[in-house]
């Protein structure tokens, strides 16, 4: 555990060391072959809310299991929120943090909709920082590694009626984790689920819950049985446009150079490597278009090779390549079925800003340790 608890954000979230944190070689064990978030540190932040105090009780303490009340609001109406963000490692042994203050404002519009209490950016960011300084030594420096950070907030009030929570719980844990997908970057297959939707027009499509990913486990394992590594979902209303995977935005390059993404329809959660990805390829003169894109479209276009690229892009896996389209009647290939150049640039580019590699031009970089 680190020992500089001296900065801003230990002063805000008070820290409680724990009493039996893992040793120098247990530590080391658990950050061997890593895979996705099945390692935890030795901390969690935390801090509670209720309707007479607002946010209180911020702090740092042990990291264990939870103990709910068989009636908390959570486990009977789903009243949560999450987040998912990374701290990088950095060659000097520094540790950032990509935009977090884009995951605060999201987190926020999510409690908004899911009728929760709003944490301010300043708590988000602070108690962000106070769990890094606490668990520095678990930011893993192995290639492609980082400290997968998940922010959540639940409605703990042992009530069975059905009304929004006077009793919030929000914690922070933390879990250093290898990539996302095993193969690393390299094609994926989708499948395009029929008949199977994550999210309809009014409801929580762009808020981040836990309903929209429980809503996408039965066409995910659908997708399994076809070999594919993840899901596409189509629009509720007509299912005749593409929207967004079972976590992850879409884009398609087209053989002019353009970027072709799903509009912000309110259906599809706005991702933070989405926006990044819309302002790097700006930058770089690409005429970019944010638009309903159907399902027929796409299929065509990656037959005839007007598509000449597919991707998808999100913090744990952050730019993936699409080498097969699938559904009942098709099995499409993307170009020669390899990552395309305008994905892999994207790629090289964002892990490079993220890993220190590259000059932070945006200042979309914040320094945590």
């Amino acid at each position: 555990m680190s020992s500089d608890l001296s900065s801003p954000a230990t002063q805000t979230f008070e820290i409680r060391p724990s009493a039996h944190p893992r040793s120098l070689a247990q530590r080391r064990q658990a950050l061997t072959d890593l895979a996705f978030g099945t390692v935890f540190t030795d901390h969690m932040a935390r801090a509670t809310w209720t309707a007479e105090r607002g946010w209180s009780d911020r702090r740092v303490e042990a990291y264990g299991p939870l103990s709910l009340d068989p009636a908390a609001a959570v486990l009977h109406y789903a009243q949560e929120i999450f987040e998912g963000l990374k701290a990088y490692r950095h060659e000097d042994g520094s540790v950032w943090a990509f935009r977090p203050e884009l995951n605060a404002a999201r987190f926020a519009a999510s409690a908004r909709r899911l009728a929760l209490p709003e944490l301010p950016e300043a708590d988000f960011l602070a108690s962000i920082d106070a769990l890094a300084h606490t668990d520095v030594e678990w930011v893993p420096s192995s290639p492609g590694s980082t400290l997968y950070l998940r922010p959540f907030m639940f409605a703990s009030e042992a009530f069975l009626g059905v009304r929004p929570s006077r009793q919030v719980e929000y914690l922070l844990i933390a879990s250093p984790s290898g990539p996302y997908f095993t193969s690393g970057f390299s094609p994926v297959s989708i499948w395009v689920a029929e008949g199977f939707h994550r999210a309809g027009p009014g409801g929580t499509g762009a808020a981040k819950c836990g309903g929209n990913y429980a809503a996408s486990l039965l066409p995910q394992q659908q997708a399994a049985d076809n070999g594919c590594a993840q899901v596409c979902f189509l629009d509720a209303a007509t299912e005749t446009y593409i929207e967004e995977l079972g976590g992850m935005n879409m884009f398609v390059i087209t053989r002019d150079g353009a970027v072709h993404t799903p509009e912000l329809s309110g259906t599809i959660l706005e991702g933070v490597t989405r926006r990044s990805i819309l302002q790097l390829v700006a930058d770089d003169g690409r005429e970019v278009h944010e638009r309903p894109i159907t399902l027929a479209e796409v299929k065509e276009g990656v037959a005839d090779g007007t598509i000449t690229e597919v991707f998808a892009c999100g913090t744990a896996a952050v730019v993936t390549p699409i080498g097969t389209l699938k559904g009942t009647d098709f099995d499409l290939t993307v170009g020669d079925g390899s990552a395309g150049p305008v994905t892999e640039d994207l790629y090289t580019h964002l892990t490079d800003l993220q890993f220190g590699r590259r000059a932070d031009d945006y200042g979309w970089m914040r320094r945590l340790v």
